[in-house]
């Protein structure tokens, strides 16, 4: 990871050097021309690199993509309550669905994506202008797996943009001298998705499997990455979006904006996108490249320590990060070291940007492993020279996301953040931008879809919806609970609806905190929907004084410092049958405390304020989840760009 991370950082100083600073030892960089370069293959593979390279910037995937926009959902927050969740000049706002268009960071986000997708035009011309693309051999072989990679970033580009800001410019070709190109107005979402598709059609003839060819590790775009993402762009396609105007021949949903209407395409064009999906899924589950690590604990040991999984290729592409350059996963988010420490360094972190909630760390089955490895009830201080476990209490929408832990990191990532100080340390954790249960949750939604639960279809990969959803959900089991889980998945009805709702369920305790619940939500028209569930929910437990959040929970230590909790021994659940509070070496408040609180802040102050402009009273346009163009961005745009859903310019 902090190798390529490293070849990234070079590639992107040899690109931007002066014509002082020698780039061959005959040629300058200020004097290759894209001609010159298109000729190399080394060159354009600095190109190539240089797209990566974008994507390493606070601005889109080393912190605002992974940790930021993907919130809020039904079950993942950002640190925004009651009087902040108002506040529009900030990610505290705006992923409360609270959105301005003077909020700086659109225009951040915005600017840093085209110049992604300006730069992976650049790469495509270049190998479509080479000689050495048709030349035959090994070089004609490397220029086309270049345009296979920048085919595919463009499009994960394009797909992020259209999920955020919903029609956007398209722009297919490098800027021209003359300015004619650079000021495009928007493009209809789903002429981008159909082209993408096409694009991505393309990329998957010319790139390798991940492990196929030496360098193309899980670090690059391959074939496997292309599948997947084309077979979420079809699914998009397929689902609810809102719309600046009513289609003609969409469904418009029962829960929609009279303006601003929520559509989807018709039954037949739904259908043929679940085939394209269906196909592209079941490619990645036959060709077996990628497939599930038995232990889900060890895959996140694996991503915390910095080290790819070169066994099972779970995660199927992960953009490399940098140790001490790049990646906030574990700084921004993840498990909580509140201040200094000896052991961690005089910064500690502010892991507390996305928070998961009560409703959801109670959804889980008791024994799976997912819930303790997602959920973290607990924070890292250090006292008197003493650093210690403690529990966090009575914070049902402040609960850490423990998949990026400090506990799991290695020793090089340790003395970095001691090294830097009081300043804020890069953790080079990759962000993963598509796992093999994705894949897994999309193909058995495709299949319930196409045959219900149970069926078969043409060109499926052997396996039924239940049997894939089955792989998900019984990994997330210790052997001796495997059978149990086994039951639930058998257990769950025989119908589409029923069906559909358990993958909406595995959805979330499979990928909470990784940034892909909301959009998900979003084409299953489930957002809004989900989020008032939760409420819902938070509210019946606290009147459930018998079932519901336990007032306080017990725990034991597992060392005699009493400086380590034994999570085994939490009461989670209330005391069980047989046990004392004298049975346990200490106890902490917990959700149920909400009952008796005199100021009950998180029941009459918190819980309206989350996601209160989207299921707030009276919102100002049904169902808008989209953000707005930035004021900026429009002003810069020479009249071609305008905000709608009700959102000023």
């Amino acid at each position: 990871m902090k190798n390529i991370a490293k070849a990234l950082t070079l590639t992107i100083g040899l690109l931007g050097t002066t014509a002082c600073s020698d780039f061959l030892d005959q040629t300058s960089p200020s004097e290759l021309t894209t001609e010159t370069i298109s000729q190399s293959t080394y060159y354009t593979g600095l190109a190539v690199n240089k797209i990566y390279g974008g994507l390493l910037k606070d601005e889109t995937y080393s912190q605002y993509i992974p940790i930021v926009w993907g919130l809020n959902s039904d079950c993942e927050l950002v640190d925004g309550l009651g009087s902040d969740a108002s506040n529009t000049s900030s990610e505290r706002g705006n992923m409360n669905y609270n959105a301005n268009p003077g909020w700086a960071n659109l225009s951040k986000v915005w600017n840093a994506m085209y110049e992604i997708i300006e730069n992976s035009n650049l790469a495509i011309e270049m190998v479509d202008q080479s000689p050495l693309a048709t030349a035959g051999g090994s070089d004609q072989k490397i220029m086309e797996r270049y345009k296979g990679e920048a085919l595919t970033l463009r499009a994960m580009i394009y797909f992020d943009l259209i999920r955020f800001f919903g029609d956007v410019p398209m722009k297919l070709e490098s800027s021209k001298d003359d300015l004619s190109n650079a000021y495009l107005g928007k493009t209809d979402r789903d002429e981008i998705m159909d082209t993408l598709m096409v694009n991505l059609e393309e990329a998957i003839n010319l790139l390798p499997w991940a492990g196929e060819v030496s360098t193309y590790t899980t670090e690059h775009v391959t074939k496997g990455y292309a599948h997947a993402l084309l077979a979420n762009i079809a699914l998009t396609r397929a689902g609810w979006a809102i719309r600046e105007k009513a289609k003609d021949g969409y469904e418009t949903a029962s829960y929609t904006d009279a303006t601003y209407p929520t559509q989807r395409c018709d039954a037949t064009k739904r259908k043929e996108m679940y085939e394209l999906a269906l196909k592209h899924l079941s490619s990645v589950i036959t060709n077996g490249t990628h497939k599930l690590n038995p232990s889900i604990e060890n895959e996140w040991y694996l991503l915390n320590q910095l080290k790819l999984d070169q066994t099972y290729r779970e995660n199927i592409f992960e953009i490399p990060m940098g140790l001490g350059s790049t990646g906030e996963l574990g700084y921004t988010v993840g498990v909580r070291i509140n201040g200094s420490s000896s052991q961690y360094g005089a910064k500690g972190n502010s892991s507390g940007k996305l928070k998961l909630t009560a409703p959801f760390f109670w959804s889980f089955d008791k024994k799976d492993l997912r819930r303790d490895i997602t959920c973290c009830n607990l924070q890292l201080k250090e006292t008197s020279g003493i650093l210690k476990e403690e529990m966090l209490g009575n914070t049902p929408f402040a609960i850490y996301c423990g998949k990026w832990d400090i506990r799991k990191m290695s020793e090089e990532w340790r003395s970095t953040a001691i090294s830097v100080g009081n300043s804020k340390w890069m953790s080079g954790i990759n962000c993963v931008r598509m796992r093999y249960p994705q894949v897994l949750l999309m193909y058995a939604e495709v299949m319930n879809e196409l045959s219900g639960p149970d069926g078969n279809y043409t060109g499926d990969a052997g396996m039924t919806a239940r049997q894939a959803l089955s792989e998900v959900h019984c990994r997330a089991f210790a052997e001796a609970d495997k059978n149990a889980a086994a039951s639930y998945i058998t257990a769950i009805p025989a119908d589409k609806d029923a069906f559909f709702n358990a993958i909406v369920d595995e959805n979330a305790w499979e990928l909470a905190g990784e940034g892909f619940r909301k959009f998900d939500l979003i084409r299953w028209n489930l957002l809004a929907e989900k989020i008032n569930e939760f409420k819902t929910d938070y509210v019946a437990q606290l009147e459930d004084e018998t079932n519901g959040y336990p007032e306080k929970i017990y725990f034991n230590y597992s060392d005699e410092a009493k400086t380590q909790i034994d999570m085994s021994s939490v009461t989670w659940y209330g005391l069980p049958d047989g046990k004392s509070e004298s049975d346990y070496d200490d106890k902490k408040d917990f959700f149920g405390k909400e009952r008796t609180d005199a100021k009950q802040t998180q029941l009459t102050t918190n819980l309206p304020s989350i996601s209160s402009g989207l299921v707030g009273d009276n919102v100002e346009v049904i169902n808008r989840y989209l953000l707005p163009i930035a004021s900026t961005t429009i002003s810069a745009s020479n009249g071609t760009l305008y905000n709608s859903y009700g959102y000023s310019n």
